[in-house]
């Protein structure tokens, strides 16, 4: 290789994702013969409904279904994105200018940023929280200002900490309620204060909302706040909530004008995904609350309750108010960090559990523990996790 060629600057400013890293070691450890149960990743592990994968073999047999799309979606999978909003947020939403089609709510993240942050502008970014915020953030030249989200408040912003710092060259905030990692849940007050945050200062809020249908029974959207459409925007995912998270199909929903700028930026690094794709998923988004019931809440709070015994076989203490597709909790005193517990889980018991460091220093002393797994695999792991901490 030629030794003058240097990668870009930019990538000095990143890390290689610490769940690609780690799942080279354990790739390792199995091939030695290990056998290591993953609890870590939230990759759902059930399949669509019935209908959605019957929707997508039908259109994909058609002839005519395979040329280009067109890159703001096709109409029946924003019109049944509106239709979801309005049944389960009772968010009214123009399905012609108000939503924009995503492959997945990640790639969200990165037009979103695009459209609206220059080189050296700031964006909130909470701590604990998804790195991708960071990290994309990084990559296209803005500055991260973290702000606190604490136990003992919930997991939710404190307003008080964020009016005391200098706002003037923030230009989005990144919220996430349902929380991600700490199951935190949404809630309508924090919503309000958000809108209110975001008009007063001038800042585009953006919440990432994939975990409102899991272990939840009551399913907010920040849009419910009159007025948040205005200076708001939601992003949303079929990954978690529709057992689809390799389908790769998420939505932006806010305002007309925040939705041209955004397109400007998608129209210009991506096209349209595969039609059968999108109608299969305006399928999925007709699910009948009995289907989200039976193939999501009732399976993960089977896994809950096994998880919830690891932890405490752990030593660790945790929320049973939180939501969401995993289980976060405070690792003992006698730990000095998380990776250290994680670590010995790894090689000790041959089980892979998250380290709350990844999302940021005030998860430093937190494990999480995904769902994500069939049960007899998490009762298994909690075999193995007794045998080696309860003497």
């Amino acid at each position: 290789m030629m030794t003058t060629i240097r990668p870009a600057e930019r990538l000095s400013l990143v890390s290689e994702y610490y769940f690609s890293r780690k799942l080279k070691e354990v790739a390792q450890l199995n091939a030695e013969g290990k056998d290591i149960i993953s609890l870590a990743i939230g990759s759902p592990d059930m399949p669509p409904s019935e209908q959605t994968i019957e929707k997508l073999c039908e259109v994909a047999h058609q002839p005519s279904a395979h040329g280009y799309q067109p890159t703001m979606g096709t109409p029946e999978l924003r019109e049944a994105m509106a239709d979801f909003y309005k049944r389960w947020y009772g968010v009214e939403l123009n399905p012609k200018t108000e939503i924009q089609p995503l492959i997945g709510s990640k790639e969200g993240i990165l037009h979103i940023t695009l459209a609206f942050v220059n080189p050296g502008d700031e964006v909130l970014v909470p701590n604990p929280g998804y790195p991708t915020y960071t990290s994309l953030s990084k990559l296209l030249g803005a500055k991260i200002v973290n702000y606190n989200l604490r136990e003992d408040n919930g997991w939710q912003p404190d307003f008080d900490e964020l009016e005391r710092m200098d706002l003037s060259r923030v230009k989005l905030m990144w919220t996430n309620y349902p929380n991600m990692p700490t199951g935190g849940n949404a809630r309508r007050e924090t919503y309000e204060r958000l809108v209110q945050f975001a008009q007063q200062h001038g800042i585009v809020v953006v919440n990432d909302n994939p975990y409102s249908f899991i272990l939840n029974e009551e399913p907010l959207s920040l849009l419910q706040v009159p007025g948040a459409k205005e200076c708001c925007i939601e992003l949303n995912s079929m990954s978690k909530s529709h057992n689809m998270p390799g389908w790769r199909v998420g939505l932006c929903a806010t305002n007309a004008q925040f939705i041209s700028w955004i397109l400007k930026v998608k129209s210009n690094i991506d096209s349209g995904t595969f039609r059968g794709l999108q109608l299969a998923a305006a399928e999925a988004y007709r699910n009948s609350a009995d289907w989200h019931r039976s193939a999501n809440i009732e399976i993960y709070a089977r896994r809950r309750h096994y998880a919830e015994q690891i932890m405490k076989v752990l030593g660790c203490s945790y929320d049973d108010k939180q939501v969401g597709m995993f289980l976060w909790g405070k690792i003992p005193a006698a730990y000095t960090n998380a990776e250290e517990l994680t670590e010995r889980v790894l090689h000790e018991a041959c089980v892979f559990i998250t380290p709350g460091f990844i999302f940021g220093s005030n998860g430093e002393r937190y494990i999480r523990i995904s769902l994500c797994a069939k049960e007899e695999k998490i009762q298994e792991a909690l075999k193995r996790i007794e045998k080696v901490f309860v003497p």
